[in-house]
């Protein structure tokens, strides 16, 4: 996984997302909107916001910022803030999140749904992720992990080696990155269809 090929796939999903990939991730978004447990004036990052699908589930009350790497993507992105309304919206930028522009204890929290199996360099990430985000904040991971079921798991193997040409790694292993990460994961939970995917609720401990 290289950006390059990151954003050529995302290049090729940005017509078709919505229709093809939101009603499958929807309910793994609203599982950590509703984890997020928002207060009035809380800053939240969204790293990968994509076509912003999680945009319109924030609360009115909270300020949120978007980060992408794919133009494409984020175009869909603010028309969908413009068409909306959506004003509790601060910005929605270009920006690689593993060099990421803003300053240290930036955000209450901090959210990534379907990237940490994207980007090139997963640890570096969560580190981003981590200085951003403000001491005892929290981070939320929603993504698809190797599974443990032995038929999937070979189905997983044998689609790796296509990992660039799909945008993502499908054997993607959690334990191997929670090791890694060292993140304080507080509470996991499967979502989506069949549970194959886990929302992740971290206390950010630096």
């Amino acid at each position: 996984m290289n950006i390059d090929a990151i954003k050529t796939a995302y290049r090729r999903y940005a017509r078709i997302y919505d229709v093809v990939f939101g009603p499958i991730f929807h309910p793994g978004r609203k599982v950590i909107i509703e984890a997020l447990d928002c207060r009035p004036g809380d800053n939240i990052l969204e790293v990968g916001v994509g076509t912003g699908l999680s945009l319109p589930l924030y609360p009115d009350d909270v300020k949120v910022t978007g980060i992408d790497i794919s133009a494409e993507m984020l175009d869909k992105a603010r028309e969908r803030v413009e068409l909306e309304g959506l004003d509790h919206v601060e910005a929605v930028l270009e920006m690689d999140a593993e060099q990421m522009r803003f300053a240290d204890d930036s955000f209450d929290k901090v959210v990534a749904m379907y990237v940490v199996s994207v980007v090139p360099d997963p640890v570096r990430l969560v580190k981003e992720m981590s200085r951003v985000c403000k001491p005892n904040g929290e981070i939320f991971i929603a993504n698809h992990f190797r599974s443990s079921n032995p038929l999937l798991r070979t189905g997983e193997n044998l689609l790796a080696p296509l990992s660039k040409l799909a945008g993502f790694r499908p054997d993607f292993d959690l334990e191997e990155f929670l090791r890694k990460t060292q993140l304080e994961v507080v509470e996991m939970r499967n979502v989506n269809l069949f549970g194959y995917w886990k929302v992740l609720r971290c206390r950010n401990v630096v």
